[in-house]
C-alpha cells in the first residue's frame, strides 16, 4: 500500500541512505526487520542501506556525505563530539553491545588469563569499530595497552569465521551469528560475553547503549519529520522482534545472513534477543557509561568534557511509542 500523499510530502527527505557496518549482524536486526517488513515504506520513506565492513567505515560514509544516517554503535556519537563534529543518536537498537571476545583454542591451547593475549593478533570487524573498543576495554582490565596487540580487520561474516579457523588470528572480538557459528564448531572459547545484559553492565560499569541510528546534529535539526518517520519504523521493528518466534525471524532475514546454517542463526538470535532494545529508548545513564568506556581506552579523551545530553535524544522514540500505544 503506498503511503498517504501528505505523509511523503511532509517529510523533508523521504529518500535517504543509512550506512551500516555489518548489516547481517544480530546487532542490527531491527534495521533489517524495518526494511524487510516494509516499516520504512509504511512511513513514506525510500531507504537505501549501504553496508560496510565495520562501524568506523559506515561513520566515514556519513562524514564524507555519501550517506545521511548511521546505523552504528552509540559511542561513536561521543567520539565525534570530541572531534568537533557533533552527532546525535535518536533511536536505540541494542541495550547491550552483544560483542563477544574469545580466544582461538587451536592457536592458544595453553590460554589461562587475559595477560596471555599480550603480543597476539586479535580479529575485529574493522579497526576503530565498537568490536575494537570492546577488545581494548577487556585488555585494559589486564593492563594490556592497545599498542601491545595486533588488531586485524576480519569483517562480520564468513571472512571472520575463516580467519579464526585458519589460525590467522589468536583471538576475536565479534558478534552473532559469527560467534555462535565458531562456538558450535569448537573454534572459539568465550572470555567475555556482552550478549548478556547483566554481564555487559558489569564489564562497562553501567548500561552500555549499543546499536542505534545517529546522524550529524545539523541533519537532526533540519529533518525532524524524517527522523520521526525513521524512529516510528525502528520502534515498530524493535517491538516486532520481541514478539517474534525464531521461525518468523528466519523468514524475515535474507538467506545469506544465516551463514549456511539456520540452526546456528536461531541459536544466535535466542542468545542476542535479550540484548536488543524492546522499545528504542536510551537509558539515562547510558551516555555516561559510554564516555567512561572511551576515556578508559583513549588517553586523548581523558580530560574531554562530553555533552552527554547532546549525544542522544529520546524525543522521537517517545512520540513513536505514544503512537504505537494508540494502536
Amino acid at each position: 500500500m503506498p503511503p498517504p500523499r501528505w505523509c511523503a510530502q511532509s517529510l523533508e527527505k523521504p529518500k535517504l541512505t543509512i550506512a551500516v557496518g555489518g548489516k547481517n549482524l544480530l546487532y542490527y536486526l531491527p534495521l533489517t526487520i524495518a526494511e524487510t517488513q516494509g516499516f520504512f515504506k509504511a512511513e513514506g520513506l525510500d531507504v537505501t542501506i549501504a553496508d560496510f565492513a565495520g562501524g568506523s567505515q559506515a561513520l566515514r560514509a556519513v562524514v564524507g556525505g555519501s550517506a545521511d544516517v548511521v546505523s552504528g554503535a552509540f559511542e561513536h556519537t561521543l567520539n565525534m563530539q570530541a572531534k568537533g563534529q557533533p552527532m546525535r543518536a535518536f533511536v536505540l537498537q541494542g541495550r547491550a553491545p552483544q560483542i563477544v571476545m574469545g580466544i582461538n583454542p587451536k592457536a592458544m591451547p595453553g590460554y589461562k588469563t587475559l595477560a596471555d593475549l599480550k603480543g597476539k593478533k586479535i580479529g575485529v570487524t574493522a579497526p576503530g569499530s565498537s568490536t575494537n573498543v570492546m577488545a581494548n576495554f577487556v585488555l585494559a582490565k589486564a593492563g594490556i595497552k592497545p599498542g601491545e596487540v595486533s588488531i586485524v580487520g576480519v569483517g562480520a561474516g564468513n571472512g571472520a569465521v575463516a580467519a579464526m579457523r585458519a589460525g590467522q588470528i589468536d583471538a576475536i572480538s565479534n558478534l552473532d551469528p559469527v560467534i555462535t557459528l565458531l562456538q558450535r564448531s569448537g573454534d572459539l572459547k568465550v572470555i567475555s560475553d556482552t550478549r548478556i545484559v547483566a554481564e555487559a553492565d558489569k564489564v562497562f560499569g553501567g548500561p552500555m547503549p549499543a546499536g542505534c541510528l545517529y546522524a550529524p546534529q545539523g541533519f537532526v535539526e533540519k529533518h525532524p519529520a524524517t527522523l520521526q518517520a525513521l524512529s516510528n519504523a525502528m520502534v515498530r521493528a524493535n517491538r516486532w522482534i520481541q514478539a517474534a518466534g525464531p521461525g518468523e525471524i528466519i523468514k524475515a532475514v535474507p538467506e545469506n545472513y544465516l551463514l549456511g546454517d539456520r540452526a546456528v542463526y536461531i541459536d544466535a538470535f535466542m542468545a542476542a534477543k535479550g540484548a536488543l532494545s524492546p522499545d528504542g529508548l536510551f537509558p539515562e545513564a547510558g551516555a555516561a557509561t559510554a564516555a567512561r568506556a572511551l576515556q578508559s581506552i583513549d588517553p586523548t579523551l581523558k580530560d574531554t568534557k562530553f555533552d552527554l545530553a547532546g549525544a542522544y535524544t529520546n524525543e522521537f522514540v517517545r512520540k513513536a511509542l505514544a503512537r504505537a500505544a494508540k494502536g
